[in-house]
């Protein structure tokens, strides 16, 4: 226990206080079923202690990763649900070894891309959401396919950047979580019971994304120091 809650500071601390009590009320508003509540606490956790460098971060991430996807799936998301079961599942084990190898003093050891990786990065998420969002066109009882493919695409290269320790990660989660409000925004106005749920849950991880590039970015220069 000491391994996921030693070492939070006041922000970290209010921080998931304010979401965790804003999950609450959302869940008894709109009269959520508990492992909805289950999977916005989880995800909070996992991204907290992702801007963290904790490996606590994808035992949490794990439950997450299927909770999500049952949610996902019921709400005709059928690329996030491919993107958590055939992806996310596989990555939290090889990203969990990553990161209990590449530490340093207790700490995880963070990185830096180059500019001109930093432009391939750019140029394979733009194809890559153009490629996929035509493919889930085609299919049958798909939402908003586009902005599907987008989140899609992002999570699949930051979290490659993620267990890779690169801090750019966090720049890909930005604009990640802005596009996964949105999708949410329009499922809840389409008329889904756990839209409103998850617009919180993105929100938070919108919030969290900015502060883990600041806390990697700090990272980064103490390894180099």
């Amino acid at each position: 226990m000491q391994r996921v809650w030693g070492g939070w500071n006041r922000f970290e601390i209010a921080w998931m206080a304010l979401f965790s009590a804003v999950a609450v009320c959302f869940t008894i508003l709109s009269k959520d079923t508990f492992f909805g509540f289950t999977v916005f606490i989880t995800g909070v956790l996992c991204v907290v202690l992702a801007a963290k460098g904790s490996l606590s971060s994808y035992v949490f991430g794990m439950y997450n990763t299927f909770g999500y996807a049952y949610l996902a799936y019921v709400n005709g998301l059928f690329g996030e649900v491919m993107l958590n079961l055939l992806f996310f599942v596989p990555m939290n084990v090889i990203g969990f070894i990553l990161w209990r190898n590449n530490r340093r003093d207790g700490k995880l050891t963070m990185l830096k891309l180059e500019n001109r990786a930093l432009l391939l990065v750019g140029a394979v998420c733009a194809v890559g959401s153009l490629l996929l969002g035509f493919g889930l066109s085609f299919i049958p009882g798909q939402n908003s396919p586009y902005i599907d493919a987008v989140t899609t695409v992002l999570s699949i290269v930051a979290t490659f950047l993620m267990v890779r320790r690169f801090k750019e990660q966090w720049l890909l989660y930005i604009v990640l979580n802005m596009f996964t409000v949105l999708l949410w925004v329009i499922r809840t106005m389409e008329g889904s019971g756990e839209g409103a749920l998850m617009i919180v849950m993105w929100s938070a991880y919108l919030v969290n994304a900015g502060y883990g590039y600041y806390n990697w970015n700090k990272g980064t220069k103490e390894a180099a120091a």
